[in-house]
């Protein structure tokens, strides 16, 4: 039901000789992407169903003797595995049959977790597989239409009329929905009024329970004390030794436990940015849950418009960060970045592409001014030949040069 901003690239992607590995969080789309994209005829491996996973764990010499079974076809016969990690015989499987003769099938694997197959020694393929990333919706795959045009004047290399504005099947996506329910395809298509257990079921069920099925976890209760103490402060600078005191596990434990969420694509860490003439800087990452709607949930909360407008500027930052992240992942370079001084100085976010720095603060203000931009100012006065020009993502209608080298930018413009 989405035209997703990267499956014109998969597309493309899928139709090179080699194997290709999709990772990505469950519930972000993968199989509904990769149904669309790969033929009707293509042969498909459900091993999230506990009966055909249960089949080739119990006769891993199944897969290869469906394989072997197709009929040729000059362009390669497609072969979809979804939740591949759940049998990593089936990698061993697809090298042989790759090696013997290339040209005939097109495997296409997909999965919810590196950590088991790093755990259990799978064979990843190298030399002969792509790997790619899903991530739930951007802001281009459910645009807003923007109800100010912008200024044919403006120093963004874009400008829409209103008649211009990307379309959208949900109009009513609007920020603070963004903001309370996240971006999970299965969450934005839902009834508004089910959004709420929907979110609530794939933190409480489907998380621990596929944290429990796929991890080592000595101490469960512990764990879901860390989850969802993770989950309350996503966003800020991670402090290990104060969840560990919280929740009363070692600090190897805790590092170990984000590593997981990680390998399972729940969360993702962003590097502070150290190369800074000055001295002070914190040099601690942050850490943000790969969606709000289940981090709200993961924390315990109520996924709700008024859970949003209780303190909306920290949700806000983490959205930013999230839509940063994902699009530099599709992009397939540049990295993400926050900086934050000693004593409180603190830029939210610095993308680094092509050697080149952008700083971007995040201000839940309609109304940004020069003062929103204090810290982008002096950051790109300590990188003048990296750093050109800074941004301002708030709420303002349309976008507005605070300075020469500063825009704040509504965050539709994103």
């Amino acid at each position: 039901m989405f035209d997703r901003w990267f499956a014109a690239a998969l597309r493309t992607k899928l139709s090179r000789p080699y194997v290709h590995l999709l990772f990505g969080a469950r519930q972000t789309g993968k199989s509904t992407l990769l149904n669309g994209l790969i033929p009707d005829d293509s042969l498909r491996f459900n091993l999230a169903d506990p009966q055909e996973r249960s089949r080739l764990l119990a006769n891993p010499g199944e897969f290869a003797q469906a394989c072997r079974a197709l009929p040729a076809n000059k362009k390669g016969q497609f072969v979809f595995v979804d939740e591949a990690q759940s049998v990593p015989a089936v990698f061993d499987a697809v090298q042989s049959l790759y090696d013997a003769d290339k040209a005939r099938w097109r495997f296409v694997l997909c999965g919810s977790s590196a950590r088991k197959l790093r755990l259990t020694g799978a064979n990843l393929l190298p030399g002969r597989s792509m790997v790619h990333h899903l991530y739930p919706l951007t802001l281009a795959e459910h645009p807003a239409k923007a109800t100010t045009a912008l200024p044919a004047t403006s120093p963004l290399p874009f400008s829409w009329s209103d008649d211009q504005a990307p379309q959208h099947p949900f109009p009513a996506w609007d920020l603070m929905t963004r903001l309370a329910y996240g971006a999970l395809p299965g969450i934005v298509t839902a009834d508004p009024q089910d959004r709420p257990s929907l979110l609530k079921g794939y933190a409480f069920v489907h998380l621990e329970e596929e944290i429990r099925r796929e991890a080592f976890v000595k101490d469960w209760g512990a764990f879901v004390r860390f989850l969802q103490l993770a989950a309350t402060e996503s966003g800020q600078i991670l402090n290990y030794a104060s969840i560990s005191q919280e929740v009363g596990i070692s600090q190897p434990t805790v590092k170990g436990y984000y590593q997981l969420l990680e390998d399972m694509f729940i969360g993702l860490r962003l590097p502070a940015y150290s190369k800074s003439p000055r001295k002070n800087l914190l040099s601690t990452p942050k850490f943000l849950f790969f969606d709000l709607g289940i981090r709200h949930a993961a924390a315990g909360m109520n996924p709700s418009t008024d859970l949003v407008k209780a303190d909306p500027g920290p949700v806000f930052e983490q959205w930013v960060g999230i839509e940063l992240w994902n699009r530099l992942q599709y992009l397939g370079e540049g990295r993400l970045y926050h900086q934050r001084s000693r004593d409180g100085a603190e830029i939210d976010f610095i993308i680094e592409t092509g050697g080149s720095l952008t700083p971007v603060e995040v201000k839940w203000t309609e109304h940004p001014s020069l003062a929103d931009a204090r810290h982008l100012l002096t950051f790109l006065a300590e990188k003048p030949k990296e750093a050109q020009h800074g941004y301002v993502i708030c709420r303002c209608p349309r976008p507005l040069q605070l300075h020469e080298n500063v825009t704040a930018l509504p965050w539709f413009c994103l």
